[in-house]
């Protein structure tokens, strides 16, 4: 499953930055997992209750009660997701499929994106949110992006704030990639982050070598209001829509976007999303695991909202070789503040 990045551009003229590939049986994303889910205990919340309300216009009094609980929830389409909500009143979504966080509001605002377009049926892999690409990155030997993003994980550990998710192998992922291996995500909300870590671990005698990706969508007022700040200028990076995939050297400080955009920044791990229409700044903190960046945006695609949203990987490009017994870690964090 190596895949240099010659090989990534020779691919990509036939490859949709996000196409779905085959699904998991539609049943397994409905399974409800054993562990019980117990809601936040208002009574111990009202303030934060009141505080969240009033963040989002509600006023106060009756307000408070429909603030949201953490605990199991199920949207309209039959999905479950587990919220998060902590003493500030800011909130996370964790939907099962695929195991991908959907929304995360932080002092009132809405940081993550889901596109216009999204199915939220289980019938595809969710576009938005911070997508696994798992075991697999983009094409190759399996299908699109691997299949994390659309099997159900389950539930190990769950507190009002944070959240354990686990994937195993099932007769589903052996059929195209039968390695012995546990993944765990776990998405905590914290006092002034969103944390995640990605466990993978190889739990039989024989190495695997797999890519790892969050394919993460974030929100913009508007594409033309948004500066990506890091580590960029000097760095190589592979321009996917030049031709059949062209390396080119950034000489930027910043990044902006006029274009469609599908680039992979390897060695780039520090993005700072600037947004000008919000006066907003967020930071994605790669800390452990998480090397590269690819910036993707489809630039003039209304039906996929582009003018909203833009995607920011934090990304593992080159793949990693696990021995039996051992394991690997992807640590990244979401942290809001003003510009």
């Amino acid at each position: 499953m190596k895949l240099s990045l010659s090989v990534l551009a020779a691919a990509a003229a036939s490859a949709n930055a996000f196409t779905a590939g085959p699904l998991a049986p539609r049943h397994a994303a409905l399974s409800r997992p054993s562990v019980a889910l117990h809601a936040s205990r208002n009574r111990d919340k009202v303030a934060s209750r009141s505080k969240w309300a009033e963040a989002r216009g509600y006023g106060g009094g009756a307000a408070v009660a429909d603030a949201p609980a953490a605990g199991l929830m199920t949207n309209d389409d039959g999905l479950e997701y587990v919220r998060l909500a902590n003493a500030n009143g800011d909130t996370s979504d964790v939907y099962l499929y695929g195991g991908v966080v959907t929304s995360y509001v932080a002092g009132g605002q809405e940081y993550v994106a889901v596109r216009p377009d999204a199915k939220m049926d289980g019938s595809k892999p969710i576009s938005g949110g911070l997508s696994h690409c798992w075991p697999q990155f983009g094409p190759g030997e399996i299908q699109q992006h691997g299949f994390a993003r659309n099997v159900n994980w389950t539930v190990k550990s769950v507190t009002d704030a944070a959240v354990e998710l686990e994937m195993a192998p099932s007769d589903y992922t052996k059929e195209m990639w039968d390695k012995e291996f546990l993944c765990t995500y776990t998405v905590s909300l914290e006092e002034d982050k969103l944390a995640t870590k990605m466990l993978v671990e190889n739990k039989g005698e024989e190495a695997f070598d797999f890519q790892a990706a969050l394919h993460s969508y974030f929100t913009v007022s508007a594409i033309e209001n948004l500066a990506i700040a890091g580590s960029f200028a000097g760095k190589e990076f592979l321009n996917k829509m030049v031709g059949e995939g062209e390396m080119q050297t950034e000489d930027r400080e910043e990044i902006t976007i006029s274009e469609e955009y599908d680039r992979v920044y390897t060695g780039v791990n520090d993005p700072v999303l600037k947004d000008s229409g919000t006066g907003k700044a967020l930071s994605v903190l790669n800390t452990a695991g998480w090397e590269d960046t690819v910036l993707w945006n489809p630039y003039g695609n209304e039906g996929m909202g582009y003018n909203n949203f833009v995607c920011v990987e934090s990304v593992k490009f080159d793949p990693v070789t696990l021995e039996g017994g051992a394991s690997w870690t992807g640590d990244m964090a979401l942290q809001a503040g003003d510009l």
